[in-house]
């Protein structure tokens, strides 16, 4: 257990010695992460309820989730982690794709039009990011992608790998890398706007990255089951559809 993560608890330890909360506290996926300040921003303006967000990779919330950490919701960027939530009793219902994913090539000073796959073998790129493929689903797809195009054995050596999908943006914005692997969602936010060049990946080297939620189980009086509901909900509505579009999800 992390030294975070008991501050965490303690927190909302804290909180609870003084008054019943409804506040939530979303578990989100690093490639959500600008994505999910839109969400939090529409649904308390449209419900009135206070939301807390909390990012790190989808492998590392699962681990934290099973460790017991107080989350409501868990917004993953794949499929396989919630899925092993529901399985191990954590959810009272299956876990929902609320959005594909896109993976993208990005540098800082590389022109788009040299960023090619096969480019990357080549002398002029020593460094290539990728997300921990153990816990970030587009670390995944990025290894699927090397693979299929048979050039994993090639760049192996010059691979760096990001604890999350930020952590790997950071090496590529700073130019610690000359290319790097990442999200179409990340290059997209305003954060990251015109910072270096990236080119979309072709989808049919890897497998489609299902982005699923699952809503964490309440007890019946849980002052947090209503919200955390209302919340769920809200991320297959209408307008968080809207949301997910604007960052290139599909």
């Amino acid at each position: 257990m992390n030294f975070k993560y008991i501050i965490l608890l303690f927190s909302v330890f804290a909180a609870g010695c003084s008054k019943p909360s409804d506040k939530i506290i979303i578990a989100t996926a690093a490639n959500v992460q600008y994505v999910m300040q839109d969400i939090k921003k529409e649904f308390e303006k449209e419900s009135g309820k206070k939301i807390e967000i909390v990012v790190s990779s989808s492998g590392k919330l699962t681990t934290q989730i099973r460790e017991g950490a107080p989350f409501d919701v868990f917004v993953s960027a794949d499929t396989k982690y919630p899925q092993e939530i529901y399985e191990r009793g954590g959810s009272d219902e299956k876990p929902k794709v609320y959005a594909l994913g896109t993976l993208v090539i990005w540098s800082k000073d590389i022109p788009s039009s040299e960023l090619k796959i096969e480019e990357l073998t080549g002398e002029k790129i020593k460094k290539i990011a990728i997300p921990n493929p153990r816990t970030a689903p587009y670390g995944e797809a990025a290894i699927q992608v090397l693979e299929k195009q048979k050039s994993f054995a090639d760049i192996k050596k010059k691979l760096v790998y990001g604890e999350s999908i930020a952590q790997t943006a950071q090496y590529i914005t700073s130019g610690s890398v000359e290319a790097g692997f990442n999200a179409l969602s990340i290059v997209l936010s305003p954060e990251m706007k015109g910072k270096g060049q990236w080119i979309v990946v072709d989808s049919t080297l890897y497998k489609p990255i299902e982005q699923a939620a699952i809503l964490l189980k309440h007890s019946e009086d849980s002052p947090k089951k209503e919200t955390s509901r209302q919340f769920y909900d809200f991320l297959y509505s209408k307008k968080g559809k809207e949301i997910f579009k604007k960052y290139g999800y599909k």
